[in-house]
This record gives C-alpha cells, sequence and structure tokens, in this order.
C-alpha cells in the first residue's frame, strides 16, 4: 500500500514538474530567437564581414618589382676585363620599381568596395521579413488549433451526455433511440479530428523550432493572446513602402553601387605614374652608373579605353533594369495592400457578426433544446441537430478567423512591420 502511495505521488509531482517546465513562447520572443539564431542571419553576417574585410584593402597600391642580372655582357668572358687600356665590357645591375596609383582611381575603389556590404544588409532584412512571415502564420494557425481543441472537449462532454441520456431513456422505454447512433459517430469523428489536430500542432512545432534553430524535439506551448489590428489610418504610398521594403532598399543600394563601380571605370581611364630607378656596378675599371626613370600609363587611348567605356554603359543600362524592378515591386505592393486593407475590413466585420450575433443565437438554441431534452419535451435527434448546427458555425468561425490572422501577417509582411 505504501509503495502504490509513494509512485502515485511522485508521478503526480513528475506531471506537476513537465507542465511547469514546459515553456511558454509569446510570438515576440519567437521572433527575437529567429533573428539572433537562424542559420540565414548569421550566413548574412558572415558575407556582410567578408565584404567589409575585402573593403579595407580597397587603397593597396601594386607589389614593387625588383630586378636583378648582368646587362650588356658579352657572351665570350675573355671581353669581362680590361686590355690595353680599354675597360673591360658588362655591368651587373640591380633595379626597382614602383607603379604609383592615381589617388581619384584608390578613392573611388574604396567608396565601390565600402558600399558592397550595404546591399547585403538589406537582403538579410528582407530574408529577416520572410521569416518572420512564416513564424507568425504558424503560431497564429497554433492559437486555432488550441481554440478547436476547446471546442472538441465541450463537444465530447455534449456527445457523452447525449449518448449516456439515450442508453438510460431507451433501457426505461422513456425515449427513442433514433440519434443515438448519430451521435455516437459523431463523438468518433471528435476523437479523429482531435488527432488530426494534436498532429498539426507537432507539426507547428517543428516548423518553429526549425525557425528557431533549435532542437526540433524541444516541447514549448504558446501564448494564445493575439491582436486584431487596425491599418484604416495608414496611406499606402510609395514612400512607405521605399521606407520600410529591405527589397526595395536593397535594389537602390545596388544602383547606388553601380553609380560607384561606373565611377572606378571611369578613374581607371586617368594616366597612372611610375618610377624606376637601376644601379649598375661595373667591372674591369668600368664606373659605377645608374638609370632613374619615369614612367606614364595612358589608359585613356582610343584602342585600350574599349573595355571600361563598354563597363560603364553597362552598368547604366543594369541601373536602369532595377530601376523599372522597383517600381514594379512599388505598384505591386501598393495595390496588394489597399485590396488586403479592403478584405480585412471585410473580414472585421464577418467576424464581428458571428461572435455577436450567430454564435450566441446558436448557442441560445442549442441551450433551449437541451432544457427541453432534460424535461422531455424534445427528441434527441432535436438536440443532436442543434449540436450539430452550433459545431459547425463553431468551427466556420474559427476558419474565419484563421483567415483574417493570416491576411494580417500577409500585410505585415508587405508593409514589413514586425
Amino acid at each position: 500500500m505504501k509503495r502504490k502511495f509513494f509512485f502515485i505521488t511522485g508521478l503526480s509531482i513528475f506531471i506537476t514538474f513537465s507542465a511547469r517546465s514546459q515553456k511558454i513562447l509569446n510570438i515576440n520572443s519567437i521572433l527575437d530567437s529567429i533573428q539572433a539564431s537562424n542559420p540565414s542571419m548569421k550566413m548574412y553576417d558572415a558575407e556582410i564581414r567578408s565584404l567589409d574585410e575585402a573593403a579595407k584593402g580597397a587603397k593597396s597600391w601594386m607589389a614593387p618589382e625588383l630586378t636583378s642580372g648582368f646587362f650588356m655582357t658579352p657572351y665570350a668572358p675573355r671581353y669581362w676585363k680590361a686590355a690595353n687600356g680599354v675597360p673591360g665590357m658588362g655591368q651587373y645591375v640591380i633595379g626597382a620599381q614602383q607603379i604609383i596609383p592615381n589617388p581619384k582611381r584608390l578613392k573611388a575603389d574604396a567608396n565601390y568596395m565600402s558600399s558592397m556590404s550595404s546591399v547585403e544588409k538589406e537582403k538579410k532584412g528582407y530574408t529577416l521579413n520572410q521569416l518572420y512571415a512564416e513564424a507568425k502564420k504558424n503560431y497564429y494557425e497554433w492559437i486555432v488549433i488550441k481554440k478547436q481543441l476547446l471546442i472538441l472537449d465541450d463537444n465530447e462532454k455534449r456527445l457523452n451526455y447525449m449518448i449516456q441520456s439515450a442508453e438510460i431513456r431507451y433501457k426505461n422505454g422513456l425515449g427513442k433511440i433514433n440519434a443515438y447512433y448519430k451521435a455516437k459517430a459523431a463523438l468518433a469523428n471528435v476523437q479523429n479530428s482531435r488527432i488530426m489536430l494534436e498532429n498539426q500542432i507537432k507539426q507547428k512545432k517543428y516548423i518553429l523550432n526549425t525557425l528557431m534553430y533549435r532542437d526540433k524535439t524541444i516541447d514549448f506551448d504558446i501564448d494564445t493572446a493575439y491582436t486584431l489590428k487596425d491599418y484604416q489610418n495608414i496611406v499606402f504610398d510609395t514612400t512607405l513602402f521605399v521606407t520600410n521594403r529591405s527589397d526595395v532598399k536593397a535594389l537602390e543600394k545596388e544602383m547606388y553601387v553601380n553609380r560607384l563601380k561606373q565611377e572606378t571605370e571611369r578613374t581607371r581611364l586617368l594616366p597612372e605614374f611610375g618610377v624606376r630607378f637601376e644601379n649598375a656596378y661595373g667591372w674591369a675599371q668600368q664606373p659605377l652608373q645608374f638609370s632613374a626613370m619615369g614612367m606614364v600609363r595612358l589608359p585613356m587611348a582610343r584602342w585600350s579605353s574599349k573595355m571600361n567605356k563598354a563597363n560603364i554603359e553597362s552598368l547604366k543600362w543594369k541601373n536602369e533594369s532595377l530601376q523599372q524592378q522597383k517600381q514594379m515591386i512599388l505598384n505591386e505592393s501598393v495595390g496588394t495592400a489597399y485590396g488586403m486593407r479592403t478584405d480585412i475590413l471585410n473580414k472585421n466585420k464577418q467576424i464581428k457578426l458571428y461572435e455577436e450575433k450567430i454564435l450566441p443565437a446558436l448557442y441560445k438554441n442549442f441551450k433551449t433544446y437541451e432544457l427541453g431534452y432534460e424535461q422531455n419535451t424534445e427528441e434527441l435527434f432535436e438536440l443532436f441537430d442543434a449540436w450539430e448546427t452550433l459545431n459547425m458555425t463553431q468551427f466556420e468561425y474559427l476558419g474565419q478567423l484563421q483567415q483574417l490572422l493570416a491576411m494580417q501577417v500577409e500585410l505585415e509582411r508587405i508593409l514589413q512591420i514586425r
């Protein structure tokens, strides 16, 4: 007896501890975790760091060149020596050469390379917005599923009452069995729906754990509180999207980078200078000699500037393409936002009708038949029909709510609102 008592006590403590240890997450904590841990964010961080590190070498010069060897030295060694007052022939030369880059080119290269990471930063923001939308979609679907499970709990109690009551009445000859089997089948359907919904919760949990880059089997629950937001006062103009949307900003940054790239191509047409110094060590009565020369590189020549000019023209049309892509995104986004706001307003009206009129009326109808059944003035099939209508409408309402939350998530994705 004592063993049984300790076993039951220990089991109760374990169940209580497990229930308390199941962490409850709200939508903000999930989004914070995605931003901090998702591999996509770390990938962009590494890419941004890579580009920033590469930009540090933008102002580097070309490496100096050293030369060493014989100069004007005969193949026959006999001419190397002095003879009859004539100095020997040949010299050993050590030289150095350095190309001095044009300062404007170095500055243009530095501006171009240091701006490249700005595009990746905006792409990171765009990807994060997509991950947020995916997380919110699954989070709100989970909330609706939990509400559906609560309805199933009520349905199970109501159907069990109908079944047990019908069995008792039938045995006592006080009632008919005519909706009894319908109620039993409906109870089995409730159990079947519960299995399906519980599986969907597991799937949502796996998806959210994946987005947060956690062990997929970590158990947690969610806060079922949610807010239906009002977007009536927002003006959906292009300024709003240019300010908020990371993909639009990425296009603008890419156009800016291309303009800087054009500038680097122009500076490559500027002249560059170089210096060369050589020291010649003669032998056999030859004096020590040197050579100091200046060099100039002239890339603006017609035959050598074709590639740079072609690149400048190509980047011009690339920016034109990006500008049209930006206008396309803005045009589609503004139109979609207005359309979705209208859908959200209408869906809110529908949900309000469900909450204030349809569901209360059907619930009162069900309770009326339930009371009549208890008082033997109504039949079981009438009570079952009232329950079936209420149950169907409750799930229709939750379907409408899920659609509304999905619209809200999509509009927030379009507006890039967290």
